[in-house]
């Protein structure tokens, strides 16, 4: 779906489309937490990244670490894919254990905060590409709209031109920013307050500086300072290179609502998303998120359930008129460039 179709959404409000579509998942039982499906997945997932961090330490002052350091990064994404889930309580109902896996996950594996994340994420679900509301469509490195491409000045707007061909390596420093953001999270004040609300701030402040003195110390206790330095860089870097390539199929290049746009919740999230065909292997590389729209539409479903609720949600599309946009992982990339590239054209004129 080309950016711009969503100047000609139905403007009429019909709330009790999503009820009749939840109802139809609900008694599809797809609702229904996945508590074995979980256990298996959770003892998998943390026991390959601490098998990792095994290897680590027993194969010593070798070079043969940075192709390890490859792998830890797809094992540091993994454990991440889990701290999503549990932000949505996909895992658990109750809110202690979703906390719990989240912060294990998050702070003390990853060095990632996991209440700067859910607060960030939230306000994401509930306005997904909406300028003013989806802090991940804010300007920033990079612009996402026309309007934020004239706004930029200076080396800003030289990127903003050219933005398409450095997305991917600039990815390569995402691993980085995610980490200064989560301290910046926990710290951060104004007015006297702290600027991201967190329900466990000394908890993750301290997991987060347990993290970090655990990686330094690891890694200078097994290799040399060069080599360690290195092992940091490539994995850091491909750690935040993953994360964005799985993250960056969802919403760009997809319709960005504004406020004139009168959309029900069910059209919003529809509307804005875009699903990623493929396998399971598909599955398993993205976390679950190739099935963004379905997703979107109930976050508290179980990864495990989002391929069988796909066709309904497709059905279900169909039937109300409602674009619904797949494409294969190759062309999502293709179609997120795009928009990228056409931001910037005003500055290329």
């Amino acid at each position: 779906m080309a950016l711009g179709a969503v100047a000609e959404p139905p403007v009429r409000r019909r709330g009790s489309d999503y009820a009749q579509l939840s109802r139809r998942i609900s008694q599809a039982g797809l609702l229904e937490r996945r508590p074995g499906w979980y256990v298996t997945r959770i003892a998998f997932t943390f026991g390959a990244f601490v098998a990792g961090w095994v290897a680590v330490f027993l194969l010593g002052d070798s070079w043969w670490q940075l192709p390890l350091a490859a792998l830890m990064a797809v094992a540091t994404t993994q454990v991440a894919f889990l701290g999503h889930d549990a932000g949505h309580r996909q895992m658990f109902r109750r809110r202690g254990p979703s906390e719990l896996v989240g912060l294990l996950a998050g702070n003390a594996a990853v060095g990632l905060s996991y209440g700067w994340w859910v607060d960030k994420h939230n306000r994401h679900h509930a306005n997904p590409n909406h300028e003013d509301e989806d802090p991940d469509v804010g300007a920033g490195a990079l612009v996402w709209t026309p309007e934020q491409a004239l706004e930029t000045r200076g080396f800003g707007r030289w990127m903003a031109q050219r933005q398409a061909y450095f997305f991917f390596p600039m990815l390569l420093l995402e691993g980085l920013n995610l980490h200064v953001a989560s301290i910046r999270a926990i710290v951060g004040r104004e007015n006297g307050k702290y600027t991201v609300p967190m329900r466990h701030r000394a908890a993750e402040a301290a997991l987060l500086v347990a993290h970090t003195a655990a990686y330094v110390a690891l890694l200078l206790a097994v290799m040399s300072p060069v080599k360690a330095l290195l092992f940091a860089v490539v994995h850091q870097a491909l750690w935040g290179l993953y994360m964005g390539c799985a993250f960056a199929p969802n919403h760009k290049g997809m319709p960005m609502p504004t406020a004139e746009d009168e959309l029900d919740f069910l059209r919003k999230q529809v509307l804005t998303s875009r699903n990623v065909r493929g396998s399971v292997l598909v599955d398993t590389t993205l976390g679950g998120l190739n099935y963004q729209i379905e997703h979107h539409l109930f976050p508290n479903m179980p990864r495990a359930n989002l391929r069988r609720a796909q066709p309904i949600v497709h059905a279900f599309c169909v039937e109300q008129g409602i674009p619904y946009a797949e494409t294969g992982l190759v062309e999502s990339y293709r179609q997120a460039l795009g928009h990228l590239h056409e931001v910037g054209r005003p500055l290329r004129g």
